[in-house]
């Protein structure tokens, strides 16, 4: 207990004020009441993103740099709390961090795919840091995705995507790649977790196995509904572990089973199931954004009790993600000028309630 104790003292001091910083009610409603992207900016610059902000000319200022900019908090608040974390904690939170590496590694196979400048893309990438193994502009240059691929020898994803690329030379599609990149980064996580051990584990579980959970049945049905795919694709593309999920509710959607019905039994409290997949193509969006708000309450739920366990930096950069989520989709819906009314569903922190 000592050990657990005065390993986490210095994240969870960090981490508390950290939570402090999150935006307020307050601050929601101005950001939602800003007219167009240049006030959104002059509102988000009144917050903790202000220092980020600063960082953009305003001849600069477009939705696409403005969230690159905001991304560059979560980032160095992520190598901030590894580097802080207990030792036997920091390989979670690295994997965890490496989400976003995965995520950039897709958008440099996208951007070769559909020929993309690296002025195009630079903006589209996570702001990772110089820890980073992607040569992101070397392999956008490379001239192919076997080329690209190759610049990855001795880093973690070469022999995922090295396996996946027959099939990819095959379809001429990056699908297989990409499928194969979540997979690989999600048992990697999974597998990290459970080394540890105690409370660690059980409040790591919570949210690690809820972000599983959510990922592996929207894959599931998205799969099915978007994709068209076979039983046996849906249940080579995802995954035979989770926390409340288990292999067969994904089975059972990959074999035609009532889809809210299958949510019903893992989520018991997730409301208007039926109604919302009334159109399944239309209501899967707000069906992800509905578990991701259970993923948010699990996530604040791990402030409650025992302060000295890994769940409490888990929560917090979740919750920061989230909230960089949402702000993206108030740049977008600003910078085009959508209404409100258009877009108030699909945020997730702020759980509007103005009309």
């Amino acid at each position: 207990m000592f050990n657990s104790v005065s390993g986490y003292a210095a994240t969870n001091s960090r981490v508390r004020v950290m939570y402090s910083t999150l935006l307020s009610e307050p601050e929601y409603d101005r950001l939602y009441e800003s007219p167009d992207l240049d006030s959104l900016v002059v509102s988000l610059k009144q917050t903790a993103y202000a220092p980020y902000l600063e960082r953009i000319k305003d001849t600069d200022i477009n939705a696409r740099r403005v969230a690159f900019h905001l991304r560059e908090r979560l980032a160095e608040t992520y190598l901030s709390l590894i580097h802080t974390a207990p030792e036997h904690a920091r390989s979670l939170l690295a994997q965890r961090y490496r989400y976003f590496e995965v995520d950039n590694l897709k958008a440099v196979l996208r951007g070769i795919v559909t020929g993309a400048s690296w002025d195009r893309v630079r903006f589209v990438l996570f702001p990772y840091g110089p820890s980073t193994v992607l040569p992101a502009q070397e392999m956008l240059e490379a001239g192919g995705v076997t080329a690209a691929i190759e610049l990855l020898r001795n880093t973690p994803y070469y022999e995922t995507l090295s396996y996946a690329l027959k099939r990819f030379s095959a379809e001429q599609n990056i699908f297989p790649l990409e499928v194969a990149l979540d997979l690989s980064y999600w048992r990697a996580l999974w597998k990290e977790m459970n080394r540890l051990s105690g409370d660690d584990r059980a409040h790591a579980l919570r949210i690690i196995g809820s972000l599983v959970d959510m990922n592996n049945l929207m894959w599931a049905i998205r799969y099915r509904v978007y994709h068209h795919l076979s039983e046996e694709e849906v249940i080579n593309y995802t995954l035979s572990f989770g926390y409340h999920s288990k292999d067969e509710d994904v089975r059972a959607i990959a074999a035609g089973a009532d889809i809210a019905q299958v949510l019903k039994r893992v989520y018991p409290n997730l409301p208007d199931i039926d109604s919302l997949l009334q159109d399944a193509h239309t209501g899967l969006p707000k069906l992800e954004v509905e578990l991701q708000r259970q993923v948010v309450e699990k996530c604040q739920n791990a402030f409650v009790g025992n302060p000295f366990q890994i769940g409490i930096p888990l929560a917090y950069l979740m919750l920061n993600e989230l909230e960089i989520q949402d702000l993206v989709v108030l740049l977008e819906a600003k910078s085009t000028r959508v209404p409100f009314a258009d877009f108030r569903e699909y945020l997730v922190m702020g759980a509007p309630v103005k009309a």
